[in-house]
């Protein structure tokens, strides 16, 4: 199993909401609400500068629990719809789920997700 979480633009919930819908064995997703910020490759000197240090975006965070098999459809369904092709698209993170488990069922590995 792979825990799918990515970092997004807040106006592009809505795309990745739907494009994570369209696939096929997805079961569910979580949003939450997150600030951020991010590094870029400006150029910019390496040091912030004190100002800089309380400078955070608004940003949506989405966590996917999914079978190894669909995580890449995954991945791609979120790249596309959140990318705009501006600095600060966002982050796509994978990592491996050792167990899951569904308190109402008792359900434990994939059956759980």
């Amino acid at each position: 199993m792979k825990k799918v979480e990515a970092f997004i633009k807040r106006d592009r919930i809505d795309a990745v909401s739907r494009a994570v819908h369209h696939v096929d064995g997805v079961t569910g997703m979580t949003l939450t609400d997150a600030r951020g910020f991010g590094r870029g490759h400006t150029g910019d000197e390496v040091h912030p500068s004190e100002e800089m240090i309380h400078d955070f975006h608004d940003v949506a965070r989405i966590e996917v629990f999914c079978r190894d098999e669909i995580a890449e459809p995954v991945i791609s369904a979120i790249e596309q719809a959140a990318h705009t092709g501006l600095r600060g698209d966002g982050k796509v993170y994978v990592l491996p789920v050792e167990k899951a488990l569904r308190i109402s069922s008792g359900e434990r590995g994939e059956a759980a997700v």
